[in-house]
């Protein structure tokens, strides 16, 4: 009898961006969502294509260009919704639409305002709508964990006879157990009738810490595809996170006794790319991807390691593609080098990006007498980020002391080619160094988050910035790292500028100063 396989269904692009300040451009799902197809995820729901015309361009892009996995827009239970997340997959060669609806009382009487008649029939005729159009319809009543069991039957049976094909369960904020759940999805597939007719799923939140326990606790018992993201982001406490998913289920595959279509090899660089991307930094003892989840530090571990890896380590980490060695290039390192140790790490950088990532690296190496896989990695993601902004920092100088008044002179080079100086004084350097640039940019927004780390070890250590900006009600993330961290934080700074001025809908004001 062949295995049966758990589908993996990400929904980062989605669900993921719901985190607050992890909005992405459009340019940045595309680049993640090519990423999730080399991992091989099954499902990448790609957005929520009612929500704003920038999601909407962003889902038909990828159903445009990212070919093998199904691709998902989610849609309200009306009309207009499930149109247009049909007009932004209908390219894919895989579409799905994804409607979804309240079920529980508690949202059907304080958020909706209806009763469950109504809403028995928005979700059929939306089902019915989306099956017209589509031949891959999910449908998820939202809050099923805390819906009663027997009207929550009703509606999947409803919805199957008119055109679900997949039906998902979710946990929306995270309030169940693993023995709960199994209870759940054990009496939906022996109270609906025609529960075969379609493909169970389940969609935990993490609100409790139970999101990846409850989601394999429904494998065990039939279900056959598993939504989440990688590194766990999304709403509130975030969901399942894949990565933990996955690697359960292949490392305990005497236990599940179900296979999966992903390559594992991949978990460790698309984590890598979400965390750059979000800004949302992993942490060291996080499962499986975390700084510190192959590392052994007791005297007894590291002994029991170098007779035998198995006796502390149970699962291999070049198998989610951790770097196996740590490889140091140096000035005098070639392209070819570089080359080779980016695509070593998961990098495929363009001949364009090289020749300008290989500038970054000498500049680099002459500072540093050796540089690191995680220098290259910070590399790479500044010149992701760096590329194509409207702002560029051309130059930052700062003078302070504590006998001084902290001083920063910039100059930036705008959209239109056109450098311009400022200065400022402030607090401190930071704040001299931003009160200047905000004098170039004038976009109103206030600092919320600051936080720097040292990418590798030393006091030649490549600084990482992060922080995070607010305009308005959104919130943007900025990166940068230099081996100087007042640099870094420039950089990091005007990273969260230009994703403001490119992602949100302010007016691009530049104070008129003489150009230099």
């Amino acid at each position: 009898m062949p295995e049966e396989k758990v589908l993996i269904f990400d929904t980062t692009l989605r669900d993921g961006e719901q985190a607050a300040g992890a909005a992405m451009t459009g340019d940045e799902k595309l680049e993640i969502a090519k990423q999730l197809e080399r991992l091989g995820v099954d499902i990448i729901e790609a957005g929520f294509p009612i929500s704003s015309p920038g999601d909407f361009i962003a889902v038909q892009t990828i159903a445009r260009e990212v070919r093998k996995p199904i691709i998902c827009a989610l849609a309200h239970a009306n009309a207009a919704a499930v149109d247009r997340a049909w007009e932004a997959v209908k390219e894919a060669r895989h579409p799905r639409i994804h409607v979804f609806l309240s079920s529980s009382d508690i949202h059907i009487l304080h958020q909706l305002r209806k009763n469950r008649e109504e809403v028995m029939e928005m979700a059929v005729s939306s089902v019915a709508r989306a099956r017209k159009l589509c031949e891959d319809v999910e449908f998820s009543p939202m809050d099923a964990t805390r819906t009663d069991p027997v009207y929550l039957y009703a509606l999947l049976e409803a919805c199957i006879n008119a055109g679900a094909t997949t039906v998902n369960i979710p946990d929306t904020v995270g309030y169940t157990t693993p023995a709960e759940f199994t209870r759940l999805i054990e009496g939906i597939k022996a109270n609906v009738p025609n529960i075969g007719k379609a493909t169970i799923s389940v969609h935990c939140h993490n609100d409790l810490g139970l999101s990846v326990a409850n989601s394999l606790a429904a494998v065990k018992v039939g279900v056959r595809q598993v939504e989440g993201c990688i590194n766990g982001m999304g709403e509130r406490a975030g969901n399942a996170a894949l990565e933990e998913v996955i690697m359960s289920l292949q490392t305990r595959r005497d236990y599940f006794q179900v296979g999966l279509n992903v390559d594992a090899t991949q978990l460790y660089r698309t984590s890598k790319l979400v965390s750059d991307i979000t800004g949302f930094a992993v942490q060291p003892n996080k499962a499986v991807v975390g700084g510190n989840a192959f590392r052994h530090a007791s005297g007894i571990h590291q002994d029991g390691l170098l007779k035998e890896r198995t006796t502390y380590e149970i699962m291999d980490p070049t198998a989610i593609g951790w770097p196996s060695s740590e490889f140091v290039l140096g000035k005098l390192s070639g392209r070819a080098g570089l080359r080779s140790r980016l695509n070593e790490l998961g990098f495929q950088p363009s001949d364009a990006e090289l020749n300008r990532l290989f500038e970054a690296f000498k500049e680099l190496a002459d500072k540093k007498r050796e540089v690191m896989d995680r220098d290259l990695e910070a590399l790479m993601s500044h010149q992701r980020r760096s590329f194509n902004e409207a702002y560029v920092l051309e130059h930052v100088q700062v003078t302070c002391g504590n006998h001084e008044v902290p001083t920063a002179t910039v100059r930036l080079v705008g959209p239109d080619g056109v450098a311009r100086t400022d200065a400022a004084t402030g607090t401190g350097p930071v704040d001299a160094i931003y009160r200047a640039i905000n004098r170039i940019i004038e976009v109103p927004n206030t600092l919320t988050e600051f936080s720097i780390r040292a990418v590798t070890e030393g006091i030649d250590a490549v600084a990482e910035v992060t922080i995070r900006i607010q305009s308005g009600d959104q919130m943007y993330v900025g990166r940068g790292a230099d081996t100087d961290t007042l640099v870094a934080t420039a950089k990091a700074y005007m990273n969260a500028l230009n994703r403001l001025l490119s992602i949100g809908d302010v007016s691009k004001s530049v104070k008129s100063v003489p150009a230099s």
